[in-house]
């Protein structure tokens, strides 16, 4: 676990909402297909100019993946077999502030998605048995996805054979709200159905940087799920924490025994 030396205190949670794909469950064989159909596209769909411009990227290597899309309409096979970057943060690297982009892209992602999604596994073996024992210190969870509600559903009612339904107060979907993460809609949604404040009580845990930006942008407390495992010089470049890129989480968790002991011990 690690904590930027800037991050303030943590407060005790009573709420936890979870990223779903690649926080809890993975499913990136699904959306890497789903990409594949996607990116061939992006001049049919009139995307392709609208890529982020030459020098406008945050990193050297968004810088990269842009050009190589541009000049090839597919990602770059490394990027395709280490498959550690969510969808929503592809096409935050791609099309930067350019919403509209973004939107019409995640609509055609959606459409291809519902062509290869189906079972899912949990990433952590004993998932379900941490997020109980969350629940058994009064914490209320919730999960959230940029996906539609019908491929959630699907979802969540069959990973581990019986479904993890149970273990959610509320699911908030991309159809559910009027903007995708990094926005805030997911979070302050999900907040709204459980009649919660919104304050830093709630922790949202994402692997993303996009979910630590609609986690800032929300006024929550942004958890970096790091599952694949970044090494601190990595974390330093994708949370820059610059005038231009200044969110940055408030802890760096790499599985869920740690979120469990660290809310245990801020109770």
């Amino acid at each position: 676990m690690h904590r930027p030396a800037t991050a303030p205190a943590l407060r005790e949670p009573n709420v936890i909402l979870f990223d779903w794909h690649a926080t809890l469950v993975d499913t990136m064989d699904a959306m890497y297909y789903a990409l594949d159909e996607v990116l061939p596209k992006l001049v049919q769909l009139r995307l392709i100019d609208r890529l982020v411009p030459e020098g406008k990227s945050k990193t050297a290597e968004d810088a990269k993946l842009v050009r190589y899309v541009r000049e090839h309409n597919k990602l770059h096979p490394k990027i395709k077999a280490q498959r550690a970057i969510s969808r929503t943060d592809i096409f935050e690297v791609l099309f930067g502030r350019d919403d509209e982009a973004k939107k019409i892209a995640h609509r055609e992602f959606d459409k291809q998605y519902a062509r290869y999604f189906g079972p899912v596994r949990p990433l952590e073996a004993d998932a379900r048995n941490q997020m109980n024992a969350l629940r058994q210190m009064g914490i209320r969870l919730g999960v959230l996805t940029n996906r539609k509600r019908q491929f959630l559903a699907h979802e969540i009612y069959t990973v581990d054979s019986t479904g993890w339904h149970e273990l959610f107060e509320t699911m908030v979907c991309g159809d559910d709200v009027a903007h995708h993460k990094p926005h805030p809609d997911l979070i302050l949604k999900a907040l709204l159905n459980l009649d919660m404040p919104v304050d830093t009580r709630c922790w949202y845990v994402g692997d993303s940087t996009t979910d630590v930006v609609a986690a800032k942008r929300a006024g929550v407390t942004a958890v970096f799920y790091n599952g694949v495992g970044w090494d601190a010089d990595w974390l330093r470049k994708i949370f820059p924490q610059t005038r231009e890129h200044p969110h940055a989480p408030e802890v760096v968790i790499h599985s869920l025994p740690q979120l469990v002991r660290l809310a245990k011990r801020l109770s």
